[in-house]
């Protein structure tokens, strides 16, 4: 009977560490064809090559001709990719109207939103951080005259406001402070689009 136990045991540990193995040739198979593995101490690399591109000025002069409101298109510097493009509505009942959107990826792999609206502000920053935020400035910061109302968003990603006229002009997103001044001063010295 103590032969027997002893012969289970030997067995039994025996096929874990066949099994132990097979898992690892397995993973280190999955690991060695996907190439997954990559040490990137800076966070993600962005390959533009890889990333949807979009023409913002077509989009913009496009989505001009459908809102009622005047649309501008920025020239954002050298080197940033425009990615992304698309209206939304914004707000309820006798405020509701629609946000121009057009997002880009800089130089340095952070990515910037912009979005154009007659909607009321606090219904566009709610919107444009993804719900779950209340509007509630938390500074304001001067670009060349004007001066933008930051809003905190979420995953640490502000919102800065302005009007321009009776347009709403929304930025977010992950870029630095320098990033947003360029995108809010290309902005401001963007005549809108003509129809």
């Amino acid at each position: 009977m103590a032969s027997e136990r002893q012969s289970r045991t030997k067995q039994s540990a025996r096929d874990m560490v066949l099994s132990l193995i097979i898992l690892l040739v397995i993973v280190g198979a999955t690991l060695w064809l996907n190439r997954g593995c990559q040490f990137s101490p800076n966070g993600p690399a962005v390959d533009p090559s890889a990333l949807p591109s979009v023409d913002a000025s077509r989009e913009l002069s496009s989505a001009a001709r459908r809102v009622d409101y005047p649309v501008r298109s920025p020239a954002v510097p050298a080197g940033w990719y425009a990615n992304s493009a698309n209206t939304v509505p914004v707000g309820t009942g006798a405020d509701a109207s629609t946000a121009v959107r057009v997002g880009w990826v800089t130089p340095n792999g952070t990515y910037l939103r912009l979005s154009q609206s007659k909607a009321q502000i606090e219904p566009l920053v709610v919107l444009e951080a993804g719900g779950g935020v209340s509007a509630t400035a938390n500074g304001t910061m001067d670009v060349a005259g004007t001066k933008w109302t930051k809003y905190p968003g979420k995953g640490g990603e502000p919102s800065w406001v302005t009007s321009l006229g009776n347009v709403q002009v929304l930025i977010t997103g992950s870029g630095s402070e320098d990033e947003f001044r360029a995108l809010a001063t290309a902005v401001q010295d963007a005549r809108p689009v003509t129809q």
